[in-house]
């Protein structure tokens, strides 16, 4: 098992800890900036949260979520995609809309969104008291339902998911997308040295030199926005019905906490869910979630984006992913900044997408083969099959209990089945 303490990179790189000097760390801190960027600014685009409180919120949650976690795990903590559904179920509630641009124009956008931070709030809450029970009862007997036959399809899924997001990002422009891409691959397989931790940052300047030279650069958020500015703040708001209906959707992120936790240790070659210990990783995601959505950011939760760097740069310093936080804060502070980064064109992210969401995949992969699970046995089979299908085809199942009601979908519906049949089927 890897050191931290010793190593920084893998033979690969060739890098030690002792050899990386502050201003290459702030190298690599914005590459992980840069990696995190257009997810996090993309929720509050699609639900209508301020994008420096989002930016702002961002790098608070990943900083706290370190001192929670003794800054051992190398998680980047941006926004969460998960909640985007029911936030607008509540925008549309409250304005008696039915589509996000007529939510914004009306007079009670404000009310309604706050009255959705206060749900996300409760969500957060839902964390601290799983992280309760995970104390209690012990790590061990909630891993002992996350075995790799489980596991690994559902890191699988992880990236997979993400797999039409980098394509439709690098369909806009595919000529630009090749570029990033092929940078990256270059610089990742015949870099040496420091250039070769670094493909992620030299794909998108290269990607973005090449955009700027055949005018596909929109120079429109540099020029529109301010030097200095301090993130629209707003207080949440609460009521039963908005916290019912935004809350319960926690149940499934936490499923995919657990999956994002063991996918980092994969990565890394650590057993983060003993030391710092899984209750610990969710109390920092939960405080991270609550905090930002008590004053106006979206929920927060652990990045497979940056996963993916540290699986393509072999890179696993935590304090590289805190200076990466900082970045965020100060972007949420410096709306010029955050300019600049919207002006990279989306078709390059996208190029560079496909390489970092197909490796969260392969991590997956990697896990079934390193641990020897055994294909030949059916229960192997059924089990796999039924998490890649739950978790890709679009399976959803209406939970409703009295008042509770709310949707099992995706890779937290895919888990469950897992995690049962894993259960059930005999060895």
């Amino acid at each position: 098992m890897m050191n931290n303490n010793n190593i920084l990179a893998s033979k690969d790189s060739g890098i030690k800890l002792n050899e990386v000097s502050i201003h290459k760390k702030i190298i690599l801190g914005v590459q992980h900036t840069f990696t995190m960027f257009g997810a996090t600014v993309l929720v509050p685009i699609l639900t209508g949260f301020d994008i420096s409180v989002a930016l702002f919120m961002a790098g608070i949650g990943t900083l706290l979520f370190h001192s929670v976690t003794n800054g051992k795990v190398p998680a980047f903590l941006g926004s969460s995609f998960a909640f985007i559904a029911p936030i607008l179920s509540v925008l549309y509630l409250i304005t008696g809309t039915s589509g996000l641009e007529d939510a914004l124009a009306s007079p009670f956008f404000g009310e309604a969104l706050a009255y959705a931070q206060g749900g996300l709030v409760v969500a957060g809450i839902t964390y601290l008291i799983m992280s309760g029970l995970i104390y209690v009862f012990g790590a061990e007997k909630i891993i002992s339902f996350f075995p790799p036959i489980v596991t690994g399809p559902i890191i699988m899924i992880i990236g997979l998911k993400l797999a039409p997001v980098a394509i439709n990002m690098a369909s806009s422009n595919w000529m630009l997308a090749i570029v990033s891409f092929s940078i990256v691959t270059v610089v990742n397989i015949y870099g040496k040295g420091f250039l070769k931790v670094l493909p992620v940052l030299i794909g998108l300047t290269g990607g973005y030199l090449i955009a700027l030279l055949t005018g596909n650069v929109d120079f429109s958020p540099i020029t529109n926005a301010s030097w200095i500015g301090v993130p629209n703040f707003t207080m949440a708001k609460f009521s039963f019905d908005t916290v019912m209906l935004v809350a319960p959707v926690a149940i499934a992120t936490m499923i995919e906490h657990i999956g994002d936790v063991l996918a980092i240790g994969t990565t890394v070659d650590k057993d983060f869910v003993n030391n710092p210990g899984l209750h610990r990783t969710l109390i920092g995601d939960g405080l991270a979630t609550s905090i930002s959505a008590m004053f106006g950011g979206p929920a927060n939760t652990t990045y497979s984006e940056n996963t993916g760097v540290l699986a393509l740069t072999k890179v696993h310093d935590p304090s590289i992913v805190r200076i990466a936080a900082l970045f965020a804060v100060l972007l949420g502070l410096m709306p010029k900044i955050g300019g600049i980064i919207k002006t990279i064109p989306t078709s390059v992210v996208g190029g560079i997408s496909i390489i970092l969401f197909g490796m969260i995949a392969s991590i997956g992969a990697r896990s079934l083969v390193e641990n020897k699970v055994d294909f030949s046995k059916s229960r192997n089979l059924i089990i796999s099959a039924v998490i890649l299908v739950l978790g890709l085809g679009g399976a959803s199942l209406p939970v409703n209990l009295g008042a509770l009601n709310f949707t099992l979908e995706g890779m937290a519906l895919a888990a469950i089945g897992g995690i049962i049949l894993n259960k059930i089927l005999p060895q």
